[in-house]
């Protein structure tokens, strides 16, 4: 079945303030007018990792100027703006208190609705900036730094999650490998880009596949990337590593991920999240939709990340819904995803 989506009849400035990535974006309609991006990548390369309270401030500081790049460039002004949508969970509480106080202080000066967004939500919608855009109902693959979790997806905020990761996410494995193989940080890219040439059966690391049908495990593969790394030492060979690597992740989330699909019944498959821009996963499980005949959507690259634009698609099927948030919205490091 295919479900009609209704946005919001106003432009929605929406701002995204989770973690490291301070964005502001505008969505008209169901087109994203502008997307805004300050990461803090560069900033948080020199600890491995980002650092919460650095990661608070430097919001602070590029909160303002990204919303007043993203208004420009969508030739509007914020007397154009028609309501507003915000991250206000799960994430650190520091960086999310940046982007929900600004965002309660534009709603009140312009009497325009707010709502608060759910992280994963942005994520779980974002395919439907994809062209086509996905279709409901769908089973959506998240899968990020700190997501790997298979849900199906009904309707915009009605979502069941069928598996979730047991232990680490897939998105950590690829840093924890990338720190390990002296490639840096954000990991992901860093594994894609060393594997371009590299060998994926050269070092035969494991595939877990939990007995639990839809879950996953990471864990087991993070040691054995430590244990080849201290076994094979300068003889190493960076390219085949991180290609062995890249293949034992998506050959695991493949083979889940269609298993389930096979007998399911959902025509849809959407792959969403940071680990979404990685090309093998992408080519992997759009060959086997294919041959399911199956549809796969996955947002263009920009929209995979965390990003302002998949807050404002949340956002807005919100609002045309009728529904927004007081002045007492608060924040939350942790949170379940909607499901009314």
């Amino acid at each position: 079945m295919v479900r009609q989506v209704k946005f919001f009849d106003e432009p929605v400035l929406a701002i995204e303030t989770s973690c490291d990535e301070t964005s502001a974006a505008i969505l008209i309609g169901d087109k994203v007018a502008s997307n805004v991006i300050a990461s803090q990548i560069e900033m948080h390369q020199k600890w491995g990792g980002v650092v919460p309270e650095a990661a608070a401030r430097a919001h602070v500081e590029a909160i303002l100027p990204v919303i007043s790049t993203a208004l420009s460039d969508a030739n509007l002004t914020l007397k154009d703006i028609g309501g507003l949508a915000v991250t206000n969970r799960p994430g650190l509480v520091g960086a999310l208190s940046v982007g929900v106080t600004t965002a309660k202080a534009l709603s009140f000066s312009l009497g325009i609705p707010l709502v608060g967004v759910h992280h994963l939500e942005g994520h779980l919608l974002s395919a439907l900036l994809d062209t086509p855009p996905a279709i409901f109902p769908h089973v959506a693959l998240v899968v990020s730094g700190g997501h790997t979790e298979l849900v199906k997806v009904s309707a915009p905020g009605q979502y069941e999650l069928l598996g979730q990761t047991l232990d680490d996410a897939a998105g950590e494995a690829f840093d924890k490998g990338a720190r390990l193989m002296g490639l840096g940080y954000p990991g992901g890219r860093a594994i894609q880009e060393a594997a371009q040439n590299g060998d994926p059966n050269r070092y035969p690391l494991p595939r877990s596949l939990p007995k639990d049908l839809l879950n996953f495990s990471f864990s087991g593969l993070k040691t054995a990337v430590l244990r080849l790394c201290e076994k094979e030492g300068l003889a190493l060979n960076i390219a085949d590593a991180a290609a062995s690597l890249q293949e034992a992740i998506v050959a695991v989330l493949t083979t889940k991920t269609i298993r389930y699909l096979e007998g399911s019944g959902i025509g849809c498959l959407t792959l969403v999240g940071g680990v979404a821009a990685n090309i093998a996963l992408r080519e992997r499980l759009r060959g086997e939709c294919t041959k399911l005949g199956l549809q796969f959507s996955t947002p263009p690259f920009e929209y995979c990340t965390d990003n302002a634009a998949m807050i404002a698609v949340a956002g807005s099927i919100r609002l045309a819904a009728g529904q927004s948030d007081g002045y007492g919205l608060d924040v939350f490091p942790n949170a379940e995803l909607p499901n009314p």
